[in-house]
């Protein structure tokens, strides 16, 4: 397969097993699922897949020297996500760990073609779907890794926070130091850093990406109620499920899902607020290499490391939401 990729370009793949994974049946159901969930419906935020962000990752673990088996487990990472993805989190009011998908990883996995598949290839899946084993693929916050690094620099040009050329000189300055990612180039470090923050800050924490997120989960909690959607819808796409919701007929639902616009604003309101949640805030401080030493940008920049705290800590906490209509959502 000759696979062409939009950050990582033509990339030619032979390994069998690599080939029937991304053509399995479970793979094949992430293409319907986006990484953003209802804000990429609303037009928000960037269109790729999880399955785009998967092979994304499995490609640059590849080209950062990773053995086969780290490849597979890049591959499969997100294999478990449900529609909307970590909407469900909101779902289930895990808001701060957004973790649903990796619990119930083990037993959706069991239920695919997967575990035949690798069984084919003399593979445990068991084991490929432990993420913590393969340390180019994943890192605890706030250490650099290819999940990380993958689904950042397939927003930030449709955020308008890099080019292209950005884009580029951060993948050719990563290496692989000790068995971990780090940055090659200090300045290309500290844009990283930054520009890392300033897509959370704009996106993924921004205030009406979790508000959309919790009217969201607020919809699906209530079509679950009345039975206008089954935990079996939560396995299918984003279109599939957000059809039966645009078409319930009760009540409660209609209430929230007139709400999903993007025409919809959110502000603070502590005196009477909609709902009270918070939320998982990122960000990275990338290693930074100088020949055999690695030392994290926050030891070599003061000045970022207080940036960095200042904007967790400034995130941390309750957020009281209200809502405030756009005319066309009035109507």
């Amino acid at each position: 397969m000759l696979y062409d990729d939009e950050l990582y370009g033509k990339v030619e793949i032979m390994e069998p097993v690599l080939l029937d994974l991304i053509t399995s049946d479970a793979m094949k159901r992430t293409e319907g699922i986006s990484q953003h969930g209802i804000t990429t419906l609303l037009g928000i935020t960037p269109s790729f897949s999880r399955f785009d962000h998967a092979v994304g990752a499995m490609l640059l673990v590849r080209r950062l020297g990773a053995n086969l088996k780290e490849q597979v487990a890049a591959l499969l990472h997100d294999v478990s996500h449900t529609a909307f993805s970590h909407v469900i989190d909101f779902v289930f009011d895990d808001h701060r760990g957004q973790s649903y998908h990796e619990e119930k990883k083990e037993e959706f996995v069991a239920n695919t073609d997967i575990p035949s598949i690798l069984n084919q290839h003399g593979m445990d899946w068991r084991e490929l779907i432990r993420e913590e084993r393969f340390p180019l693929l994943e890192q605890p916050s706030p250490d650099l890794c290819a999940d990380r690094l993958d689904y950042f620099l397939r927003d930030v040009e449709f955020l308008k926070l890099a080019n292209r050329d950005e884009i580029g000189e951060v993948i050719d300055s990563l290496e692989v130091v000790e068995g971990r990612i780090a940055v090659n180039d200090y300045s290309v470090a500290c844009w990283l850093a930054y520009t890392f923050i300033e897509a959370d800050r704009v996106s993924w924490s921004s205030f009406r990406e979790v508000g959309l997120y919790q009217l969201t989960a607020e919809a699906i909690k209530a079509a679950s109620r009345y039975g206008v959607i089954v935990e079996a819808d939560l396995w299918g796409s984003d279109e599939s499920l957000w059809g039966k919701l645009k078409s319930a007929d009760h009540p409660e639902v209609k209430r929230w899902v007139k709400l999903i616009t993007p025409g919809t604003r959110f502000i603070w309101n502590e005196d009477v607020p909609v709902f009270t949640i918070s939320t998982k805030v990122r960000s990275i401080d990338p290693p930074v290499t100088n020949g055999n030493s690695v030392t994290p940008l926050s030891e070599l920049d003061p000045a970022f490391a207080r940036y960095r705290n200042d904007y967790l800590s400034g995130k941390q906490g309750q957020w009281s939401m209200g809502i405030v209509n756009a005319p066309e959502v009035m109507s």
